[in-house]
């Protein structure tokens, strides 16, 4: 056999691999009591989040009127960091900080006037432009029903006693106490948590939008003109549904 059919061989002929009965019992915790055990998206609370947002917005080609907004709401990071507990049944209402970040999606169609036109006519050609203005906020909330809060991973270390003899030069009835450093002797347990997350529910948008660089027609119709940069304001409202999976039980 060469030295890598060796090497690409993954099992050890000369050791046998045996099958053990795993043994089992059944969790005695207090959220599992009860004739019947279901596990479901639990609606720890809804909240109304308030925020505003103030953006520039410069346009590829020069705008003589917006004639629709369409705007969508995306959230992309909605965490609730709750602390941690060292009790397997540990829950609390908070009140806990609520991060989230997202965008708004904005559609903008507006009418582009043709420089190729004169007299009293301004001719113009429909257009789209789509941008995505981010927000990012932190707001503290107070859930309705208890969150079951992440149980802390344990690990913990332990040694045992050495003995020698301290050697030439050191008197017999003295004696070296201490652990074996070159033994490592460790107990571990790790908590697979179930993490919150949220739902948008709906959203409400107030929104101004006013031109910073409007200038008019030199040979046009009175009042015509056209611009290229807007500032925006939003006062945004969203609802957020903070859920989180959790055992609970059915008395029917």
């Amino acid at each position: 056999m060469s030295k890598n059919e060796n090497q690409n061989n993954c099992v050890n002929v000369n050791q046998s691999a045996s099958l053990e009965q795993c043994t089992n019992a059944p969790t005695d915790l207090p959220f599992f009591t009860g004739t019947r055990r279901i596990r479901v998206p639990v609606n720890l609370g809804e909240f109304v989040v308030t925020s505003h947002l103030s953006a520039n917005i410069t346009f590829p080609d020069p705008v003589l009127e917006i004639k629709d907004v369409k705007k969508r709401v995306e959230i992309v990071q909605c965490r609730l960091m709750t602390n941690a507990t060292t009790a397997i049944t540990g829950a609390s209402t908070g009140p806990f900080p609520l991060f989230i970040r997202g965008f708004v999606r904005k559609n903008i169609q507006y009418a582009s006037p043709c420089f190729n036109s004169s007299g009293e006519c301004v001719s113009s050609e429909m257009k789209s432009f789509t941008t995505r203005v981010p927000f990012e906020c932190m707001t503290t909330v107070t859930l309705d029903v208890p969150a079951r809060l992440p149980e802390l991973n344990e690990r913990a270390e332990f040694d045992f006693a050495i003995t020698k003899d301290l050697g030439a030069g050191y008197p017999e009835k003295d004696h070296f106490h201490s652990s074996d450093i070159s033994q490592f002797h460790q107990q571990s347990e790790q908590a697979y948590n179930d993490l919150p997350f949220c739902e948008l529910v709906r959203n409400n948008i107030i929104e101004w939008d006013e031109a910073t660089d409007r200038e008019t027609f030199e040979d046009g119709p009175v009042g015509e003109g056209f611009f290229q940069n807007i500032v925006e304001k939003m006062t945004l409202n969203f609802t957020i549904r903070v859920l989180q999976v959790q055992n609970l039980q059915v008395t029917g």
